[in-house]
């Protein structure tokens, strides 16, 4: 697939934008390790090779196991993820899928017994922000760093 833009070049204040709401993300008390589940558990969901290549990368550097990355997709079925990153993984695919049925109140008071409303807001958050950047990379097709052409 080739690369029908370069949204940076072509739209600057709004990729600027985008890089704010990372740069907040960044200054919350998530983990990195939520965090990269978050992102690529919503980039599986959506098909963004792009954002799952790159962290699958960064969840790797920042320690997370290639067993549990090989297993995400299948999150409900293993034990190889704590109660917390399930609630946060179901949270994940309630608002991704959010046309299904939306961020449910089963999943919200689960999440109540582990986080605060502020680190909810916090998740809800990464979890928006990475399906934009899977919506602009899958539109625009973004290729694969050293994808074969």
């Amino acid at each position: 697939m080739e690369n029908r833009m370069n949204m940076q070049e072509i739209q600057p204040a709004a990729y600027k934008a985008m890089l704010g709401l990372e740069q907040f993300l960044a200054t919350t008390k998530l983990s990195k390790t939520l965090k990269e589940l978050i992102k690529i558990r919503a980039s599986q969901i959506n098909g963004c090779a792009f954002c799952i290549d790159m962290h699958t990368r960064d969840a790797l550097a920042h320690g997370e196991t290639t067993q549990r990355i090989f297993l995400l997709n299948a999150w409900k079925e293993t034990s190889f993820f704590t109660e917390e990153e399930k609630t946060v993984l179901a949270i994940t695919e309630e608002v991704t899928l959010i046309n299904q049925q939306g961020l449910t109140n089963t999943t919200y008071e689960k999440a109540l017994r582990f986080f605060t409303r502020e680190i909810i807001a916090e998740i809800i958050m990464a979890i928006v922000t990475i399906n934009s950047w899977n919506r602009i990379v899958v539109s625009t097709r973004l290729p694969v760093p050293g994808q074969p052409q």
